[in-house]
Parts: structure tokens; sequence; C-alpha cells
């Protein structure tokens, strides 16, 4: 998945003549606390609510504090994973995506990028969860995933989690199927700490609105 997959249809970019008022009711519209700056088709940064706040711009055009635009972008073929780390690092609501000269192409938001994340991992097909708790030195994928193949079932995804203050892992599996009977009983043969078996689909939007909000939480925004 690529940066210019991610690009939202309706986030607009707006002129540095647009005063600072005007820029904050778009932000207000669209949800977002930063939006991307153009002249013509160049990219000048972005400029966020803090910015326009803190610098007085409410009645003034935002080129004033050209200076202070957050410059940072992505090209359109960066990975997702790139993508993500910078909007965690940098705690931006909006990104902008450059082309080689660049010239602006479009701008990700964070929650483009979290439903995209959802389908990435597969999260809204059917299929059990199964949560192991595994010490960090025992953690093997190989061998996690030929006991569940064994079984003739599949890992659709996985997401792995360090146990604050312990030497531990949390590893969420995500199946292809429902019935887990025989991958539990495998794991339990392999003397694998099983934490939470989650097939009722409920339980299962529970977790992942759940393992949402963390992510939500994660790029603290």
């Amino acid at each position: 998945m690529l940066a210019n997959n991610l690009i939202s249809d309706v986030i607009p970019a707006v002129m540095g003549s647009e005063k600072g008022q005007k820029v904050l009711t778009l932000m207000d519209l669209y949800r977002v606390s930063h939006l991307p700056v153009i002249d013509d088709s160049q990219y000048l940064g972005l400029v966020s609510d803090k910015l326009i706040s803190d610098m007085n711009l409410l009645d003034e055009p935002i080129i004033k504090e050209k200076d202070k635009f957050f410059t940072g972008h992505v090209h359109a073929q960066q990975h997702i994973f790139e993508v993500a780390v910078l909007m965690y690092k940098l705690k931006l609501s909006v990104l902008a995506v450059v082309n080689k000269s660049h010239e602006y192409v479009g701008a990700i938001t964070l929650y483009d990028l979290a439903r995209r994340f959802a389908r990435f991992f597969s999260l809204q097909e059917l299929g059990g969860v199964i949560v192991l708790d595994v010490n960090v030195n025992d953690y093997s994928m190989a061998q996690i995933s030929k006991i569940v193949e064994e079984n003739d079932t599949k890992i659709l995804s996985f997401f792995l989690n360090r146990l604050p203050g312990t030497n531990n892992l949390e590893i969420v599996l995500k199946f292809d199927k429902e019935d887990l009977s025989p991958v539990i009983r495998a794991f339990e043969r392999y003397d694998y700490n099983i934490k939470g078996i989650y097939l009722d689909d409920s339980m299962i939007d529970d977790l992942y609105q759940d393992r949402y909000d963390q992510f939500m939480k994660y790029m603290d925004l």
C-alpha cells in the first residue's frame, strides 16, 4: 500500500492568501488540525490551527507566517508504514503528498490511514481471534504459523504488543475460521499461554474497536 493510494478525496489545499479564520473554518468542517498550503501547484507546507491562533492570523493571510509552516511531506510511492511513522512522530492529522517536482498531489488524513490499516490487516474479515502471552525469548512466528497451518487454518493478520514492565509479548492472531478448537488444542500441547479466545462476532468487534482506540492513542492525536 503506497501513499498515492491513501490520498483523501475531500481534504482541500488552501492558498497562502487565505485568511486564518477561513482556514480554521475549513479545519473544523473536515475535523483536522492541519491543512496543506499551495502556491499554484507548488507545496509550501502545512499550516496548523495552533499556528493560526498563536500568530494571531485570524484576519491575516496565512502566508505571512510562511517560514513557520511545517514543510514535511511524503512522496507518492512511499509505503503506508513510512506514512504512519511520520504522522505518529510529528503528531499530524494531515500529511501532504508531493511528486518528484515538489508539486502537490494530495493529502492523507489520520482517519484515512486508520481505515486503510483496518483493511490492510483484514480486520473486517470473518474469523476467530486468539490472544497469546509469550515470553520474548520464546517468540517464534515461524512456529506459531506452523502450528496454525498444520490444523488447516490460516492467519489473516497479527499484532504484537510488548507488555509494559515485562519480558512478555501479547500476540493477537486473526484467523480465517471461527471454529478454532483444533488450533486451541495444538497451542495447549505446545504449552502456549492462551490469554483470550474471541469467537463471537460482537466480541471480535469489541476487540478490534479496542485495537483501533489503542492505535489512535498510539498516534497521540
